[in-house]
């Protein structure tokens, strides 16, 4: 059986009071409470000690991405394990959320908009271990995943940062390249944090930052949602938990930190100071360009006694659900407000969990579903195709938008194209970020005939007991078969 240590009074499950019911399973609030359960459910693969950082310990994580995470006790001889592969199926994070998976965009939104404040502890099992003086190489078991990739990363740690002019916080996930002994190159996309920086920078200061690595799967969601500006997804984490999340204030800044983390890395972002960070594997599965990044000098380093350290395989599932979960959430919501007969969507792993939106409808009148693409692309510019179906189209089934699109659409009357519009700078076919959208109506005419459109059923089918009609020979050779 796997190890985790001893169990903190943090780690104990609360008397909740969640509100996904009293007998229902309870959220998972912690990284060990998390391995426990994909461990008692056969989802958790620990390899033998000594599987290499550089592309080994990747590659196999890979081959089992989706089938179960890894653990990999003493990767290239150090003494910290790495985890992988946490939360690489739709099914596992509706486990951790304690809801059904139909439910699980439902419970996320419900979460954003019914954020619970965080509670400060005085110590943390976080802080256990503290190191002052910094070599990462040494300090932590930084995997190399790629192989054009320009080194070793951190995959998988939430940044933390504060509005230098309000104080509060931002939770979000940054690809960070070991630089030097106590230096990280990290790409900041232009969102707050990078806001953030930007103001501190035009004063001329340093921005405090820290990166939480090996969290539990809801935080580590919840720090993808996209919420406005000053709201602290820490607090979107509590709420996915039913409790307020235990957080420990950083040693060396303002931050605050989930208490129950393995590992923080405490720092500043340099102002007027860029440096060459990248090629990196990106989510679309092709390489993040090389480019003068902003530059995080590392002060500190805490962890527990027994830490463990998550990476996340770039292109990888785990690494697609964690963005597209909020991303559906949110996209849902925001379709729902302006049109009440969209029932779900769904970004598809074909379309990488970013560019490619199923949009299930109630159709009531020709022309909507138009209406409902310009929203989707309104509503997140990396959506850059999407696809309206009927409500007897199964959008979690990509066989079935295909057969869709193959007997509803005719591109003549139904396509909707919109060119020089801005999408995903990661996106190799777009002109740094500028490309063109396209929407498809794979939805019936209101004005068909009833059985033009009459998908086909052989009554009495989902009742067949086929098990109980086989031959009791079970094996039997059908000429003796046919003979009786």
């Amino acid at each position: 059986m796997l190890h985790l240590g001893a169990m903190t009074k943090h780690d104990m499950p609360a008397q909740s009071g969640c509100r996904i019911g009293d007998n229902a399973p309870q959220p998972i609030r912690s990284l060990r409470e998390w391995l426990d359960h994909l461990e008692a459910h056969d989802r958790l693969k620990v390899l033998k000690p000594g599987v290499g950082l550089r592309f080994e310990l990747a590659a196999i994580a890979k081959r089992l991405d989706g089938r179960s995470a890894t653990l990999f006790p003493k990767p290239g001889g150090h003494p910290i394990p790495v985890v992988s592969g946490l939360i690489s199926d739709r099914g596992w994070m509706a486990e951790a959320m304690g809801v059904e998976p139909a439910d699980l965009l439902a419970r996320f939104e419900e979460a954003a908009l019914n954020p619970l404040p965080w509670q400060e502890v005085k110590s943390a099992p976080a802080q256990e271990v503290v190191h002052r003086e910094i070599d990462l190489a040494k300090l932590l078991p930084l995997p190399t995943h790629n192989e054009h990739d320009s080194g070793p990363y951190i995959t998988a740690g939430i940044m933390i940062t504060r509005n230098p002019r309000t104080g509060q916080q931002n939770v979000s996930i940054h690809r960070c390249q070991l630089s030097g002994p106590n230096r990280l190159g990290v790409l900041l996309l232009p969102r707050h944090a990078h806001m953030f920086f930007e103001m501190a920078e035009q004063q001329g200061a340093p921005l405090e930052a820290a990166i939480v690595v090996g969290i539990d799967p809801l935080t580590l969601l919840a720090s993808q949602a996209i919420a406005p500006m000053d709201v602290d997804e820490l607090t979107i984490a509590g709420a996915l938990h039913g409790r307020p999340l235990p957080v420990v204030k950083c040693l060396t800044s303002e931050l605050r930190v989930p208490a129950e983390a393995e590992i923080v890395i405490e720092g500043r972002f340099l102002p007027q100071v860029r440096e060459p960070e990248g090629p990196f594997g990106e989510f679309p599965q092709y390489y993040g360009e090389r480019g003068d990044r902003h530059v995080m000098e590392v002060d500190v380093v805490t962890h527990r006694k027994d830490a463990i350290f998550h990476t996340v395989g770039g292109g990888g599932l785990e690494h697609l659900l964690l963005g597209a979960i909020p991303r559906e959430a949110t996209l849902l919501a925001h379709l729902k407000r302006n049109f009440p007969n969209v029932l779900d969507v769904h970004l598809s792993p074909g379309g990488i969990m970013r560019y490619h939106l199923y949009v299930q409808i109630k159709k009531r009148q020709e022309g909507e579903a138009k209406n409902i693409m310009m929203g989707a692309f309104a509503g997140s510019f990396d959506v850059k195709h999407v696809t309206v179906v009927d409500d007897d189209v199964d959008i979690y089934n990509p066989t079935e938008v295909e057969w869709a699109v193959a007997t509803r659409f005719q591109a003549d009357r139904d396509l909707l194209i919109v060119p020089e519009s801005q999408g995903s700078k990661l996106d190799p076919s777009t002109r740094n970020g500028v490309g063109a959208k396209m929407g498809i109506d794979a939805t019936k005419p209101l004005s068909a005939d009833e059985m033009v459109f009459k998908r086909i059923r052989v009554p009495g089918e989902e009742n067949v007991d086929v098990e109980r009609l086989l031959s009791e020979q079970g094996g039997a050779r059908w000429r003796d078969a046919v003979k009786d």
